[in-house]
């Protein structure tokens, strides 16, 4: 009788994951047991201490981590979060932070400076708006114990400066007293790692560096075609290696748990659209909102590798041959 693989793995809560986390879809010839965790806490726990056997990764950690010898991982290409980071910037109302070139010479904070949401940030600020990384004042509100970059060995990249938060202060209670300007994003939801807690959209004293994020979304997507990519998903490299089938498998679970989302939205769209109630509805029901694999998405891939090079987070840029699983390339 063939044994059963069993795994320990970890995911975020979303729409696409929803369904692997509730049991609804499973791999094929093995049982995982999923731990639903904040990617924040999950990225470091990962990172120090592998815990587990697959999980979602930061892709911008997992290219620092391949550069820097660290192969306990190999990536399979899905992508669970896709989002225009550059429009989460905030900033306060007072800091005469009308355009994004007014971030120059300004204090700005992040939660983790190599996470993959800052690096993406951070090259729309260089190639959209020539506003480079020296150009800023950093403060970074994880210190190296509980941060990503302290289980990577990060160093601040030549040039940058950059400081920590004490640990009595978060970005939150900064941007409210004044003592940051802006922050490149910010996360207040409970976890290990992350200590900011204010509702700082609530508050008059800040608001979004882009009054219409929408449509900066949408101007940056049409100028450059790319939707940034964010998580990506590992599996040990020893288990991908002693069985390799099981990266398929799991892909392919991955693939049938976002077609029962985007089957959820789409009859939700057909019934609009039915109506003559919402415009465009036909066209964009036979796209793919959020896709997976290496071939299709080899343009923002690669960016987001080159984008970490020009950084200094990487002495070179990474490939992907280097990061997915062989059997993925052609995906």
């Amino acid at each position: 009788m063939t044994s059963i693989l069993e795994l320990a793995g970890s995911l975020t809560a979303g729409p696409m994951t929803e369904p692997i986390l509730s049991g609804a879809v499973a791999p094929q010839a093995m049982s995982v047991t999923w731990t639903k965790l904040h990617p924040s806490e999950m990225f470091w726990r990962q990172l120090r201490f592998a815990e587990f056997d697959v999980s979602e990764l930061s892709l911008s950690s997992l290219l620092i981590a391949v550069d820097r010898g660290d192969d306990r991982w190999t990536a399979i290409p899905v992508f669970t979060t896709r989002e225009f980071f550059h429009t989460w910037i905030l900033v306060r109302a007072d800091a005469r932070i009308d355009t994004p070139s007014d971030l120059a010479g300004k204090r700005v904070g992040v939660p983790e400076y190599q996470q993959t949401a800052a690096v993406w940030a951070r090259g729309a600020l260089e190639h959209e708006f020539s506003v480079r990384p020296a150009d800023v004042e950093w403060f970074m509100e994880r210190p190296p114990r509980l941060s990503h970059g302290g289980a990577t060995g990060f160093v601040a990249p030549d040039g940058v400066r950059l400081r920590y938060l004490g640990a009595d202060s978060d970005i939150g209670t900064a941007m409210l007293s004044g003592d940051l300007d802006a922050t490149l994003l910010y996360l207040r939801d409970p976890n290990l790692v992350d200590r900011s807690r204010v509702d700082l959209e609530a508050d008059r004293r800040i608001r979004p560096l882009f009054h219409d994020r929408r449509a900066e979304g949408v101007r940056y997507f049409r100028g450059t075609g790319l939707l940034p990519v964010n998580h990506t998903v590992v599996v040990r490299r020893e288990i991908a290696e002693r069985h390799p089938w099981v990266v398929l498998n799991l892909y392919d679970m991955f693939v049938e748990a976002k077609q029962a989302f985007v089957d959820r939205v789409r009859a939700s769209v057909e019934v609009w659209s039915g109506l003559g109630l919402l415009e465009g509805a036909d066209s964009a029901l036979g796209v793919d909102p959020r896709p997976y694999g290496v071939i299709g998405q080899t343009a923002v891939l690669e960016t987001l590798a080159r984008y970490s090079h020009e950084q200094g987070l990487t002495s070179r840029q990474i490939s992907l041959e280097e990061v997915f699983a062989p059997c993925t390339l052609e995906l």
